[in-house]
């Protein structure tokens, strides 16, 4: 029988990530709203932007705000011809360090260079040393996307690093920033030939050939011995409830009232427990050896939950080496 054919899926990890912010995060954050650009001063006089809470060189916590120039020097770069979802300008843009006068360490930002009536643009036009300015965003909201972007400048320097007591009218104290990874996944041969069967209601696994230990889900190697496994073992239906937890907080999309279980499943010949929900018994009867049968929904390729059989519990004995 010729191999399964290998599965790939798009996948999406998202979520919020929110912080609240000390004084030296919110003067920074707050000044950007205002169009106005804070660093911190070290004990050795350095202007760091953007600012940060302790001195990098002592651990020393830092307070003394200093403003510095919208305009600056692009001190390194690298040309992004195709931006992602997401990314601060739709059309190319170059990553830039830039040095805003005034300071002495440089903040990272993008970089517009279109084309221009009497010049080149693009990439042609991002050097190192070339000087730039930032075009600040219409709707601020105290964040670093408020500096829309970067843009070069043919004007003079314009250093301002004077001190700035950090004071704004309703102070930005908290952030929620989107983090999203956009990727895809392959199965592998393994894990495809295990995904395959369970469209079939049947759960395949795979034997070391050096331990015998046979491992559900396949991993394609045994992480014990590290050798390769290709030996397929079907496995269950039924199994045992090794351990289990009490779900009490519902999860946004999942249609399942709380209370609920969910349980690592040592299906009878695998030598590793998989985890499945616990359905068809009152949460609070679920125990440690209890003996289940997965249960499939129409269409499904894997078991919505697994129920209780009716047999009498597996001996701790018989298990105990799979919590």
């Amino acid at each position: 029988m010729p191999p399964a054919p290998t599965l790939h899926a798009p996948l999406t990890v998202e979520f919020p990530f929110t912080r609240s912010l000390g004084p030296v995060q919110s003067a920074f954050l707050t000044g950007l709203r205002e169009r106005t650009v804070l660093g911190v001063k070290t004990v050795d006089g350095k202007i760091l932007v953007p600012p940060v809470e302790y001195d990098p060189a002592t651990a020393e916590e830092i307070r003394d705000l200093v403003e510095v120039g919208a305009t600056g020097t692009v001190t390194t770069w690298a040309w992004n011809p195709t931006p992602r979802p997401g990314q601060p300008l739709t059309t190319p843009f170059a990553w830039v360090l830039v040095r805003l006068d005034g300071a002495d360490t440089s903040l990272l930002h993008v970089l517009d260079a279109p084309a221009g009536p009497g010049g080149p643009g693009g990439h042609d036009a991002v050097r190192s040393g070339m000087r730039v300015r930032i075009r600040w965003a219409e709707d601020r909201t105290g964040a670093i996307t408020d500096i829309a972007c970067f843009e070069p400048y043919e004007g003079p320097e314009r250093p301002r690093a004077r001190d700035h007591d950090g004071v704004f009218e309703s102070a930005v104290t908290g952030i929620v920033t989107p983090a999203r990874l956009d990727y895809t996944y392959s199965t592998g041969r393994a894990q495809s030939a295990y995904i395959h069967a369970l469209a079939d209601h049947r759960t395949v696994g795979e034997r070391c050939p050096s331990c015998r230990k046979v491992y559900v889900p396949p991993r394609g190697a045994c992480p014990t011995c590290g050798v390769a496994t290709d030996e397929q073992v079907e496995v269950g239906p039924r199994g045992t409830v090794t351990t289990y937890c009490i779900v009490n907080i519902k999860a946004r999309g999942l249609d399942i009232e709380v209370p609920y279980v969910y349980a690592h499943i040592a299906l009878d010949g695998a030598d590793l427990a998989l985890h499945g929900r616990i359905g068809g018994i009152p949460y609070d009867q679920v125990r440690m050896g209890l003996r289940v049968e997965p249960v499939w929904t129409p269409g499904s390729r894997h078991p919505d939950h697994y129920r209780p059989t009716g047999e009498p519990d597996a001996d701790y004995d018989v298990y105990k080496e799979l919590l």
